[in-house]
């Protein structure tokens, strides 16, 4: 009865849940599930790829290392926390920080465990995934550019790592890849427009301390430029007709987003668009079922 009454007090199931951001979560695994249905299809075996137990395996593995990542980066932004979205804090309210401590060593040993049982190459990628989250919450995250372009990087290979895995569709899965790349990046700025009170106070370098706000919205806009350039390339080479309709009406969404960039200057602002990114994410993810 004590020791429950202990871990009562060191964690909350309510806290342990908002520190591993189970929408986020939901979105990696639907974006891999779509990934595997639409592009891969089968197995090396030639089953259908929702048939193999590797994948959810795989799948299983991504969501702990991500989930590990998220624990690690409040537990070192506690004090910025406070400053830009204090409602939110959890460690230390809701669950002790030695314990996300614990949790996040346990989840990132159970997803290279479970990598290793889907492949040794899979469990490398995922050790190297983890060890890549450690560092940028722990110092790359407070460095110019640097940190958002891992936080991207990350996220396009979690898709990629499904045909790096089965080896099958790589121009396809690596265009969706970039997608979430480009896409991520440039939330990933808009979070850091949007957190600069807090991570200028804490000793952060990041693109809108070092070079300011109107400069960060120029690279916002250079980024964005590069990324419909790609989108509409690739698209021209898969000469489909119903992706030519989506991307368009898609292109529609993005102007707007960025039209809501350019005139953005409020903390509600920047917390909306970055929400809003999630969704050109998900919209982007459902243009798979046309390939």
């Amino acid at each position: 009865m004590n020791q429950t009454a202990t871990l009562e007090r060191n964690i909350s199931i309510s806290g342990l849940l908002r520190i591993s951001r189970p929408i986020n979560l939901l979105l990696v695994a639907f974006t891999q599930l779509m990934t595997a249905y639409f592009l891969i299809e089968s197995s090396p075996q030639g089953t259908p790829v929702l048939e193999d137990f590797r994948l959810y395996l795989l799948i299983f593995s991504t969501l702990l290392i991500t989930a590990a990542g998220y624990m690690i980066n409040d537990y070192y932004d506690v004090k910025i926390d406070y400053v830009n979205r204090p409602e939110e804090v959890i460690i230390g309210k809701g669950i002790k920080r030695r314990v996300v401590l614990v949790l996040h060593t346990l989840f990132n040993f159970a997803g290279i465990g479970l990598g290793w049982i889907v492949s040794p190459r899979i469990a490398l990628v995922n050790f190297f995934a983890a060890f890549l989250l450690w560092l940028y919450s722990n110092r790359l995250k407070r460095e110019p550019f640097i940190g958002n372009l891992t936080v991207a990087f990350l996220t396009g290979l979690s898709v990629y790592m499904l045909e790096f895995y089965y080896q099958k569709n790589e121009l396809l899965v690596f265009t969706y890849a970039i997608f979430a790349f480009f896409l991520n990046l440039i939330r990933e700025i808009i979070k850091d427009i949007e957190d600069r009170q807090g991570d200028r106070k804490h000793g952060c370098n990041t693109l809108p301390i070092v070079l300011g706000f109107r400069k960060t919205k120029q690279i916002i806009f250079v980024i964005a430029a590069s990324f419909v350039t790609a989108i509409v390339i690739v698209t021209i080479q898969l000469n489909d007709p119903r992706l030519f309709i989506y991307f368009g009406a898609l292109g529609i969404l993005f102007s707007w987003f960025m039209r809501r960039v350019y005139y953005a200057d409020r903390k509600t602002h920047f917390t909306q668009l970055s929400s809003f990114a999630k969704i050109l994410m998900l919209l982007g993810t459902l243009s798979m079922g046309f390939l």
